[in-house]
């Protein structure tokens, strides 16, 4: 499966008998499926099924889908709505004219709203059923090509995504390196510690001393944090490689990457740790950014 991201555009068009109709589709990023569908009046049983199309297609993003359909000659039937025209008639017999107004013509009358009506000619089951399913198939080419263009999009999301991981997983390799990490430098961080401590108040109990030790070493070890680091992006280049809609759970990665990077620079006692701590937390962020436009 492929990476795909929740930014797209398509358009189709299409035409059956007398009617011409015309879909647009877009996305934007969001945390869950939104979708948004317009179509015109009478056409609610395509909007259910274009409803259930674009669920089927789509996992992630605010989606707007809308029709546009009309017919491509007019083939209504004019009628004048008498009742309506004579009600017109009586309610002008009761206002008097003023001398600079002049009495109503025929073409003003038939201009008010109600008094001409258009009967559109009905179609029967399976001209409509017709109409409905070449809609849709309208629906189904514009959702190929939004689905394209999205997948497009996420290839290249994807690999700067695994770049980034490449960049922190190295970064966490150098901090593990570090001559600061090593068993010697630790100790001699310690014993300057220690030293300190045994200076600044006489009388402390050795054992406290040893204790107090032992829990600076226990606070200042970044072992754990490391191999969380490893595997949580071990785990994001597997999603990106398996691909499908992946945004929430590389979301929740990198929520994780960057907790772990929080509690590696507050553990530091390094300036050389320090720096590349905030190194990957630069990282980190950047990724959580592109995240957010993976589906």
């Amino acid at each position: 499966m492929t990476v795909a991201s929740m930014t797209g555009f398509a358009r189709a068009r299409g035409s059956l008998g007398p009617w011409s109709y015309a879909w647009e589709v877009k996305s934007v990023n969001a945390k869950g499926l939104d979708l948004r569908v317009r179509v015109p009046a009478n056409f609610d049983a395509v909007e259910v099924k274009a409803r259930a199309g674009l669920s089927a297609r789509l996992a992630r993003g605010s989606v707007f889908a809308s029709l546009s359909a009309q017919r491509l000659e007019a083939q209504g039937v004019a009628r004048i709505n008498r009742a309506a025209l004579d009600k017109l008639l009586a309610a002008l017999d009761d206002v008097p004219l003023h001398a600079s107004l002049r009495p109503a013509s025929l073409d003003g009358l038939l201009s008010v709203k109600g008094v001409v009506e258009i009967i559109e000619p009905e179609e029967d089951e399976t001209q409509r059923a017709a109409l409905e399913k070449s809609i849709l198939a309208a629906l189904e080419a514009a959702l190929d090509s939004l689905v394209a263009a999205r997948e497009a999009e996420g290839f290249a999301l994807a690999a700067v995504l695994r770049a980034r991981l490449d960049r922190i997983g190295a970064l966490a390799a150098q901090a593990d390196a570090l001559p600061g990490r090593q068993p010697e430098a630790v100790r001699q961080r310690l014993a300057q510690q220690l030293a300190r401590l045994l200076d600044s108040a006489e009388g402390l109990d050795p054992v406290r001393l040893h204790q107090e030790a032992v829990l600076l070493a226990v606070k200042a070890d970044i072992r754990e944090e490391l191999d969380r680091l490893a595997a949580h992006v071990g785990a994001g280049q597997k999603l990106l490689l398996d691909g499908g809609p992946i945004g929430r759970r590389l979301d929740f990665l990198a929520q994780e990457l960057s907790r772990e990077t929080n509690t590696l620079c507050a553990k530091s006692n390094d300036p050389a740790l320090t720096a590349l701590g905030l190194e990957l937390k630069i990282e980190v962020e950047q990724l959580r950014e592109q995240v957010q436009n993976i589906e």
